[in-house]
């Protein structure tokens, strides 16, 4: 086997929810269980607590769904291309709205995907749990830009 080249720097939170994402679709072929198995050598080298890196990273080793998995590469287009998209999302109370969402990141936490973007509904940076996104729409509208890792809880940071 090949030697392995070290890396200098660690990953920043914003590559490992893209490469999550990226993988989340893949299916459980060889290919995919390897990129978790990286995925995992990725999170040991992070500082977060414990259980919810146990927690956060049994949910990623787990593909999603059918239905899931298609809502995930409508949202990871709309990121890469820069583009708004529209979901149709059921709150905890049982209320669907539609949204139009400037799409920042994805990410996991404990048990759930989330996508994280500016709700243009609300005006304000929001959470999309990916079990309660109803239906993905994509739009031809630009997403202003913001930085991932202003968005991203375990960064300590909130959104300017």
């Amino acid at each position: 086997m090949a030697d392995v080249m070290k890396l200098t720097a660690p990953l920043t939170t914003a590559e490992i929810a893209a490469l999550a994402l990226s993988m989340a679709h893949l299916g459980s072929g060889p290919q995919a269980n390897a990129a978790r198995s990286g995925l995992r050598h990725a999170f040991e080298q992070m500082e977060l607590d414990d259980d919810i890196v146990a927690t956060t990273l049994a949910t990623l080793t787990e593909p999603m769904s059918a239905p899931t998995a298609d809502r995930a590469r409508t949202i990871a287009t709309a990121i890469t291309s820069g583009l708004v998209i529209r979901l149709h999302y059921q709150d905890v109370s049982g209320r669907v709205t539609v949204r139009d969402v400037d799409p920042v990141t994805c990410m996991v936490h404990r048990e759930y995907w989330y996508l994280v973007g500016m709700c243009r509904l609300r005006g304000a940076i929001r959470a999309f749990r990916f079990d309660r996104i109803i239906a993905t729409e994509p739009t031809f509208m630009p997403a202003r830009p913001h930085r991932a890792e202003a968005f991203l809880p375990f960064q300590g940071k909130r959104a300017a």
